[in-house]
């Protein structure tokens, strides 16, 4: 095999700036860069060319092709990527997590290693055509440093006593009390901290029923994702069943083969720090259940490389401190599960501690909200106990003190937004900021467009306002708005400048499942709404709430631009409208926290700070719907009552003190 690797130095370069070129064939699989990547080092690649496959009718540059129900039974590098599509990775280990490049990429490496590239495509595709791939290194510091890993394990953590191992069960049962898989792993971080981990090492949430692996699977299939999330059985630990179950997979084969592990909260702490206890193992086919002569998942025997398998995967994150090993003082070396097939290990069990998290800033937002509401109540209203509003809840006693007027604000509301237009986002908020505190606050509603047609808008309003004074903005982008600021602070460079601030209410940053089960949905919104003074194309508008393409965008611009804060929508049955319950309903199974629209993880910016969740649904959260002169719409969306102004006044409020802290 040819492969024209050129060591593109013009000159000798510096060791904290390389280039490199390559010519990237289709048969090439993982192509070795010659780039030693340390955490912290910037990575730019750029890609040029075209291929053509035998079965596509289409070309397609190093983007990929638009995503197929065919790809349902593909199985590429990276699922989650287009056919064709450029991608990288860091580490040739089975555990190193690939990521899409595309045409465009620029971020920091989170973890240090070789850089690989290669073209997204299963073993069977065949295609003509090549990349021509520039890919630049400009180090963390041109000073030589010790390497970050190193660092990280020198950070100090507590010790897990060899009491505290021993208390836990070796092995975890089955519902009749039959003894099963060992436990091999620790985590220690709290529940956010280990599920970001997770999501970002591939780990996807395992369905807990067979009700929920068929919905599931349907929404998968709608959003032409592959679905490796079939259902894992029950086994106990500390007296009861899993609290999560996760898995890895390849989409065709996860019936028979998958990575897999369950995880349990322990009843205990270490140093204040949650305790998760798991037990790990990688299904690789099947045989007979001993228990019931049926058919169950037989499992490497071998359970120690499952164990060093999710460690590596963590690590590859760079959300993990340390790592280590310790042994129980009666280990199982070599046992039976519960269905009867055999196992052995080395006895060990893995210690992963994870970093703290210092993106999560919700219990500060917390009282922050609670004093707003509880001192000022802008607005006005009979709101009783906070706690009904906002999680966490915080403390009301802060000293609020004058609400600083340094910043402009300015609100990019969702979609369907020029739909409704006598109930503008945050309309009560809006206006107790002018009357009581003068500030300058402006509500730009965007047609029903692509993220990158609204970022243009947006773009040219801040542009058009630039203030002589250089007083800057802090944008809020409510539901769609929220990508699409993020389009317009990445694409129109210009502009960034303006921006103080970024935040997100209810934003729709990773998209929707919910995207792809339109335009059915939007037919139903079309119908129960008087739709006389849209603007722009719906269809267009709900193609770049789908996850593909936000998950895209967000591969490509993984890093915030600005200040970036995002706060997520939450709300049970009691607390949805009628006109959202479909949705919440389809939702739910992908897990309790989610606003019948979008889910926690996707409506959080990755790399911003964490404001908690208020306490409603998706329309709730920022339209005045309650206060509708249309009887359908009031009918309808019959859970808006909430107090949008507080918190329209604690956000400004608490990122205005945040910037003062970040001077």
């Amino acid at each position: 095999m040819i492969r024209k690797i050129l060591l593109c130095f013009m000159f000798v370069a510096p060791l904290w700036a390389q280039t490199r070129a390559l010519d990237l064939q289709p048969a090439d699989g993982w192509v070795d860069t010659g780039l030693d990547l340390r955490a912290g080092d910037t990575v730019q690649i750029s890609a040029a060319g075209e291929l053509q496959y035998s079965d596509a009718r289409q070309s397609n540059g190093p983007e990929g092709l638009p995503r197929g129900f065919a790809d349902l039974l593909r199985i590429m590098q990276l699922n989650q990527a287009g056919r064709g599509a450029l991608i990288g990775r860091i580490g040739s280990s089975d555990a190193d997590r690939p990521f899409l490049i595309g045409a465009q990429y620029q971020s920091p490496a989170r973890i240090a290693g070789r850089l690989f590239v290669a073209i997204n495509q299963s073993s069977m595709d065949r295609a003509t055509g090549s990349y021509q791939v520039t890919i630049k290194r400009t180090a963390a510091s041109a000073a030589p440093k010790a390497a970050p890993s190193v660092a990280k394990a020198e950070i100090g953590v507590p010790a897990f006593p060899q009491s505290l191992i021993d208390s836990i069960p070796r092995r975890v049962s089955d519902p009749a009390g039959a003894p099963g898989d060992r436990v091999n792993f620790i985590l220690t971080g709290s529940q956010d901290q280990v599920q970001a981990a997770l999501k970002a090492a591939g780990w996807v949430v395992v369905d807990r029923t067979d009700k929920d692996a068929i919905l599931r699977g349907i929404l998968a299939s709608l959003s032409k994702e592959a679905y490796v999330t079939m259902t894992m059985s029950e086994l106990r630990l500390f007296g009861r069943p899993q609290d999560f179950g996760y898995a890895q997979a390849d989409p065709v084969r996860v019936v028979a083969s998958r990575n897999h592990f369950r995880l349990w909260k322990a009843p205990f702490d270490l140093d204040g720090q949650t305790v998760w206890a798991g037990a790990g193992t990688h299904d690789i086919g099947f045989e007979r259940d001993q228990r019931n002569n049926g058919i169950t998942h037989k499992i490497d025997p071998n359970t120690d490389e499952e164990r060093d398998f999710i460690r590596d995967s963590l690590v590859q994150t760079g959300m993990v401190i340390k790592t280590a090993y310790i042994t129980p003082t009666d280990p199982v070396l070599q046992a039976r599960t519960a269905t009867g097939g055999e196992f052995h290990s080395d006895g060990r069990t893995l210690l992963v501690y994870l970093s703290e998290g210092t993106h999560d800033v919700s219990t500060a937002f917390g009282d922050m909200f609670c004093s707003v509401l509880k001192q000022n109540n802008p607005g006005g209203g009979d709101w009783g106990p906070c706690a009904r509003y906002i999680d966490p809840a915080g403390k009301d006693d802060l000293n609020l003190g004058p609400l600083s007027t340094q910043y402009r604000v300015l609100i990019v509301p969702g979609i369907m937004s020029s739909c409704v237009p006598d109930t503008p986002a945050f309309q009560e908020g809006q206006e107790a900021l002018k009357k009581q505190y003068g500030l300058d606050v402006a509500l730009l509603t965007v047609p029903n467009d692509s993220s990158e047609s609204n970022a243009k808008v947006i773009a040219q309003y801040l542009r058009d306002h630039r203030a002589s004074g250089g007083k800057k903005y802090i944008l809020i982008g409510y539901s769609k708005g929220g990508p699409d600021i993020q389009v317009a602070l990445a694409d129109e460079a210009d502009v960034a400048g303006q921006v103080a601030a970024f935040i997100t209410v209810a934003g729709a940053s990773g998209g929707s499942p919910v995207a792809d089960m339109l335009p059915a949905v939007a037919d139903k919104y079309m119908r129960m709404n008087p739709i006389k003074s849209c603007q722009g194309d719906l269809s267009t508008g709900f193609k770049s709430l789908k996850r593909e393409t936000r998950q895209a965008f967000l591969a490509a611009h993984p890093n915030p631009v600005v200040p970036t804060y995002s706060l997520i929508a939450k709300a049970d049955q009691a607390t949805t409208s009628k006109a959202l319950l479909q949705s919440w309903r389809a939702l739910q199974v992908y897990g309790a926290d989610e606003d019948g629209q979008l889910l926690r993880d996707d409506a959080i910016v990755p790399g911003a700070r964490y404001l908690g969740a208020a306490l409603a649904d998706h329309f709730a959260v920022a339209l005045p719907f309650d206060k509708s002169t249309d009887a359908t719409i009031r009918s309808g969306m019959d859970k808006t009552t909430y107090p949008r102004a507080a918190l329209l006044e604690s956000l400004i409020r608490f990122v205005t003190a945040d910037l003062e802290k970040r001077r």
